[in-house]
């Protein structure tokens, strides 16, 4: 029988065990925030019938579904985003969940779209969204959140943009092309993929507007703070564009609270921006939408790795119990890459602290019981299974990424010591193996702790 030869489709990824700590520890990182905002855990299914999805996100969303019939026969799609099915989900369990519910969601979605930089066709998102309030009060909480996850996972250099739909709509409305908003918008929220003329030709192509209104829009979108000082003066500079549209006029006041509320709330100015260019390109957004993008050392953005805003009207399409929602998605595919890039991924193979070196084979007994004892106190330990040479155990564990090793060998054990080694640095200690109460000795731990 032929071998088969092992390889991954185009497009999607294996995850070593390097990546995937680190993705786990984001992960964690992410519903630790989450939770402090009372946000709660669900799941949903990765396949979900064909009409949920299609035609909520827009025709590119549509094409990049991967979309079958199953083996009853039915239209059948995996999940592009994890958004569309919540709102299935709140629309069918509305009743159990009571409203505003408050959720989050780590899971993986799907896109059959071109590959490039930090994106695959499989990828996990890490959602958290309100559902059942029309209150801003949520999307100025939306905004608290991506700002407290970013700080958490470590970030000072980011930008958490914000515009609202209502704002950009009212103004389309203005130019005369508000029958075709959601081309529009599709192509300006490529503003910083693509260059000024070809979003301005794309609009004049896909939306078919004249040269002039195309023009006319991207004057409008370009408008934006450098700075979070800034802010006051570019809502000022957007009024004369919205004044005499009802539906732009509320949503610059929508921007203006969300921005002073995140304001109040003790957001640094820096870390917000007005950026009228973010449109989002899903056309489900009905108010408030959000991007968040990191900068490098030098100050250049490595592109958005957490972005969402409002959609009022999406659940609307599976019941007709009114269920607005606003929320956002950290991508962390996308993060990890740029974390990388900026050297702020350490590469390790375990996740496991501690490694205890087992040589003796006569004390097989004696290790197992002292890695139980150090697990006990909260540390993580893995024992070498095979009593091989020091050297080789020790080349392992350097290899692993092991910050420290714990070396006790037969004259250890007689004399109640134990070797504890710096394998980044090389440094050796010898301190006592047991207290006086039989367990790990004060000093072991000690020397032993997280650094």
């Amino acid at each position: 029988m032929a071998r088969i030869e092992p390889r991954t489709l185009k497009g999607f990824r294996d995850y070593l065990p390097e990546a995937m700590i680190p993705r786990e520890a984001l992960i964690e990182t992410a519903r630790r925030v989450y939770r402090s905002y009372g946000f709660v855990p669900i799941d949903t299914p990765a396949l979900e019938y064909a009409e949920i999805l299609t035609g909520k996100g827009g025709e590119e969303s549509d094409k990049q579904l991967y979309r079958f019939l199953d083996h009853g026969g039915r239209d059948v799609a995996l999940r592009f985003d994890l958004t569309v099915p919540l709102a299935r989900f709140v629309a069918q369990h509305a009743n159990e969940l009571g409203l505003p519910f408050k959720r989050y969601h780590v899971g993986p979605v799907w896109r059959g779209e071109n590959t490039q930089r930090g994106r695959y066709r499989e990828f996990l998102q890490c959602d958290f969204d309100t559902i059942g309030s029309e209150s801003l009060v949520s999307d100025v909480e939306m905004v608290l959140v991506i700002h407290d996850l970013m700080r958490a996972i470590g970030f000072e250099a980011f930008v958490i943009r914000v515009n609202n739909r209502k704002l950009l709509n009212g103004v389309l409305q203005k130019l005369e092309v508000g029958d075709r908003a959601p081309a529009v918008l599709r192509a300006v929220d490529k503003l910083g993929k693509l260059d000024r003329a070809a979003v301005e030709a794309e609009i004049v192509r896909e939306a078919g507007t004249s040269a002039e209104q195309a023009r006319l829009v991207l004057e409008f979108a370009t408008l934006r703070s450098s700075s979070g000082g800034e802010q006051e003066r570019v809502l000022e500079v957007l009024e004369p564009h919205v004044r005499g549209n009802e539906l732009a006029e509320l949503g610059l006041d929508e921007l203006h609270q969300v921005v002073g509320g995140a304001r109040d709330a003790g957001v640094s100015a820096g870390h917000v921006r007005v950026d009228v260019s973010i449109a989002r390109g899903l056309d489900y957004y009905t108010g408030t939408v959000v991007e968040t993008s990191l900068t490098d050392p030098e100050g250049a953005s490595i592109g958005s790795v957490c972005s969402g805003g409002r959609y009022d009207d999406l659940a609307s399409l599976y019941t007709a119990q009114r269920l607005p929602g606003v929320g956002a998605s950290l991508g962390l595919d996308r993060l990890l890459t740029a974390m990388e890039e900026l050297g702020l991924v350490a590469r390790r193979g375990s996740t496991a602290p501690v490694f205890l070196a087992y040589f003796e084979a006569a004390r097989l007994g004696d290790y197992l019981r002292l890695a139980s004892d150090l697990r006990a106190t909260g540390l993580g330990v893995e024992l070498y299974p095979e009593p091989r040479k020091l050297g080789a155990q020790l080349k392992y564990a350097d290899r692993r990424g092991f910050p420290l090793a714990l070396v006790v060998g037969e004259s250890e054990w007689a004399a109640n010591r134990a070797q504890v080694k710096d394998l980044g640095s090389g440094a050796s200690a010898s301190v006592p193996l047991r207290g006086a109460d039989g367990g790990p000795s004060p000093e072991l731990l000690a020397a032993l702790a997280p650094r």
